[in-house]
């Protein structure tokens, strides 16, 4: 599972010239999927997520987390991420989950944020979105659940 996340003033995504979803500060997570993830992938990147101390403390230093200043996720399902650009000049997504494996995992990881405590926002999975943010900093990170300690 590969998390794309971008610390926000806000953002909201449209489906269809409608407000699905929006937030004000906080993170947007675009979420992607691969055909080996499972749930214990989605709660580790939940936990990763509420827990990144990226947000400004009293001094200026990025100490505090999500939870610490009551931000919000946005988060948005895409599979590109998985997207393959080595060979030739149209990427190849063999390695995203097909949505019958990766919807029930994008909830779950959505479910494992609400658990601890983030209140959280969405796009409609498998739809096409158009997302707006106001990227705070810039600060912009990708977590891989493929990289935690122990995994694979």
């Amino acid at each position: 599972m590969r998390a794309v996340i971008q610390r926000a003033k806000e953002a909201k995504v449209t489906v269809g010239g409608e407000v699905v979803g929006a937030i004000d500060a906080g993170f947007v997570v675009l979420l992607g999927i691969t055909h080996e993830d499972t749930e214990d992938d989605a709660a580790y990147l939940a936990e990763k997520i509420a827990h990144l101390r990226v947000f400004e403390d009293e001094n200026g230093k990025m100490n505090r987390s999500l939870l610490d200043v009551g931000g919000a996720v946005l988060s948005v399902s895409q599979f590109t991420l998985y997207g393959d650009c080595r060979k030739g000049r149209r990427p190849n997504f063999m390695a995203a989950a097909k949505p019958d494996h990766a919807l029930p995992l994008y909830e779950a990881f959505n479910a494992a944020l609400r658990e601890r405590g983030v209140h959280v926002e969405t796009g409609v999975f498998g739809a096409m979105m158009d997302v707006s943010l106001t990227n705070d900093g810039p600060v912009t990170l990708i977590i891989d659940s493929s990289e935690k300690p122990g995994n694979r």
